[in-house]
């Protein structure tokens, strides 16, 4: 991090991201706060802190006295009540696991970069590697803002006209991002002989929300939380107005859960292919 204080962001960040890696299975205990403090160098505040927003985010259990928290199991986490928002990871991890239990797999996704979707989609992946469920077709629809546009964010507080930092770091995440998501799903074809169809198109706008349809039957909504935070970029502190798109909540929608969910998720999805058809373009990730 080049020198630069550790948040208890940055904590729940890293530890996310070994808990939808596979590095934290499900059941485990994660480190103690003291194992915690060493590793990061930080204050056992931010380490608690982190802790309490993935124990929010619904991916650790609470901890008992004199033992760590456990990284929930997904199955635990499906069963949270279906029409009730969440937080971005826990309503879009366990949904992309029921997504992938049907013969041909269908996921349309509109928001800044992939990388939600890259990491609610290692559950599912974990299921088809261990053989417990087999879709015969993977298709992918991906729609994010295109490279040349000025996003409304992320963008610099204090913006220059020569200033680009901002723009180039959240090009380089949706760029490296949507490589992945690629190359994970492309990769089923040949370990399972899975036909995967992913596709990348770019809007000339910042969209101002996340929304998922997951097999033309559930769709997940919400609006993105902007904040004001301070990041380096190329060891130089920037302040700058970022989205917060893990802490985002998500609001479901089921097409058999009631006329009103089901005219939702078709609006959705009739939404989504004009945005796809119309206004949006071809998208080089590179």
């Amino acid at each position: 991090m080049n020198g630069r204080r550790l948040t208890h962001q940055d904590i729940a960040d890293a530890l996310r991201g070994r808990i939808h890696g596979g590095e934290l299975r499900p059941g485990a205990p994660i480190p103690t706060q003291s194992q915690l403090v060493a590793e990061f160098g930080v204050e056992r505040g931010a380490v608690r802190r982190a802790l309490e927003l993935l124990h929010d985010e619904g991916l650790l259990t609470g901890a008992t006295r004199g033992a760590p928290p456990r990284v929930v199991d997904p199955s635990e986490r499906e069963a949270v009540a279906d029409d009730e928002p969440q937080p971005t990871m826990v309503a879009l991890a366990a949904r992309m696991a029921r997504a992938f239990a049907v013969p041909d797999v269908r996921i349309d996704s509109l928001g800044l970069t992939s990388e939600t979707l890259m990491l609610a989609l290692s559950e599912p992946l974990r299921r088809i590697h261990e053989g417990r469920i087999r879709p015969g077709s993977v298709t992918a629809r991906i729609l994010l803002p295109a490279s040349s546009i000025n996003l409304a964010f992320p963008s610099p507080v204090d913006a220059q006209p020569d200033d680009h930092a901002v723009h180039d770091r959240w090009l380089a995440q949706r760029n490296a991002q949507g490589q992945v998501l690629r190359h994970s799903l492309q990769a089923l074809h040949a370990s399972h002989g899975i036909d995967v169809r992913i596709s990348f198109r770019a809007l000339p706008l910042t969209p101002p929300v996340k929304l998922y349809v997951l097999n033309g039957t559930e769709a997940l909504f919400g609006y993105y939380k902007v904040t004001r935070r301070e990041e380096e970029i190329n060891s130089t502190p920037v302040e700058m107005y970022d989205a917060l798109g893990t802490e985002s909540l998500l609001f479901p929608f089921r097409a058999g859960s009631g006329p009103r969910d089901a005219a939702f998720v078709e609006q959705a999805q009739q939404w989504f292919d004009a945005l796809w058809n119309t206004i949006a373009s071809d998208l080089t990730l590179s």
